[in-house]
């Protein structure tokens, strides 16, 4: 069976932060066999089960959960890796005559599960170096200048993506959007992208965060402080927590910044789904009581 083919017996739901994609998705395995896989980057992390809101033991034991902090958090992950480790999970379901839920609200690790990325060039160490040695607030004027469409298309708060839009500008001598480009989105996957109106949807980030950081979640960044990669320091609350632990902010100072970052992370999320996704939106303001159903309808569970 094709890559493709598998994902056409998997369901996908989507979605920003704190829209209870998790309690949907458990509701539904438990009705419709199913088991869940991760589609949240910070979520694989070992490290941060709090943090990432990972499923709780009785979750996990009430529907099997695959992928959930699995990696640990000295591991720089990327989108490829993820859309491996999914793709076996996913056929180890079907192979048992379960239904694989692919749940999350890392956009870039849905898209490389469902259509692939495209082959990039290797980066020259001297490019590399050049443009890790640079400001933030440099390399987006020096992207600026190759390539400014590429400023609409990334998160231009994060080093990370901005520094890798210039890396491969420079090292193609192209703008490095038009080498970025996306094959076609595949045909029949079935999958529901969930939001919330905007003030219920803040408010539940709001307690959301309060709950992360009573939990535990000040906790795991304190012990991860001197292990984590790159990668996984781009959790949400990561340098917030830091600044508390560095005694630069106070602690109602950290929660109100985390929850800003977390409201502005939810509105890039959506930003991409509305962008890129072609399933259809399912709003979940107010919930009524045959939501779940309507749901699974939309998704073709039986």
């Amino acid at each position: 069976m094709s890559e493709r083919n598998i994902l056409q017996h998997a369901v996908f739901l989507a979605g920003p932060t704190s829209v209870g994609k998790s309690e949907v998705a458990l509701a539904l395995a438990q009705k419709h066999r199913g088991e869940i896989v991760c589609a949240d980057a910070f979520q694989l992390y070992r490290e941060f089960p709090v943090l990432s809101a990972q499923p709780s033991v009785a979750e996990r034991v009430a529907v099997p959960h695959h992928l959930f902090g699995t990696i640990p958090c000295t591991d720089a992950t990327n989108a490829a890796r993820f859309a491996d480790l999914a793709l076996a999970a996913i056929e180890n379901i079907i192979a048992r005559g379960r239904t694989p839920l692919i749940v999350g609200g890392s956009g870039l690790y849905l898209q490389a599960l469902t259509t692939g990325l495209p082959p990039l060039p290797a980066i020259d160490p001297v490019i590399r170096d050049e443009v890790r040695s640079l400001t933030l607030d440099t390399m987006l004027a020096r992207l600026r200048e190759l390539d400014p469409a590429s400023l609409t298309a990334i998160d231009t708060r994060n080093p990370r993506r901005v520094a890798r839009r210039l890396e491969l500008s420079l090292q193609t001598g192209q703008p490095a959007s038009a080498i970025l480009t996306e094959p076609p989105a595949p045909q029949g996957l079935r999958g529901v992208v969930l939001t919330r109106d905007r003030d219920e949807l803040n408010a539940r980030i709001a307690t959301a965060v309060e709950a992360r950081l009573a939990g535990g979640g000040i906790e795991e960044v304190r012990a991860a402080r001197d292990l984590a990669s790159h990668t996984a320091r781009q959790i949400l609350g990561w340098r917030e927590i830091t600044a508390l632990l560095e005694n630069m902010i106070d602690g109602a100072t950290c929660a109100e910044l985390v929850t800003i970052a977390t409201r502005q992370y939810a509105k890039r999320q959506l930003t991409w789904f509305r962008a890129k996704s072609t399933f259809p939106v399912e709003n979940l303001s107010p919930v009524t009581p045959d939501f779940l159903d309507r749901i699974a309808r939309q998704l073709g569970l039986p």
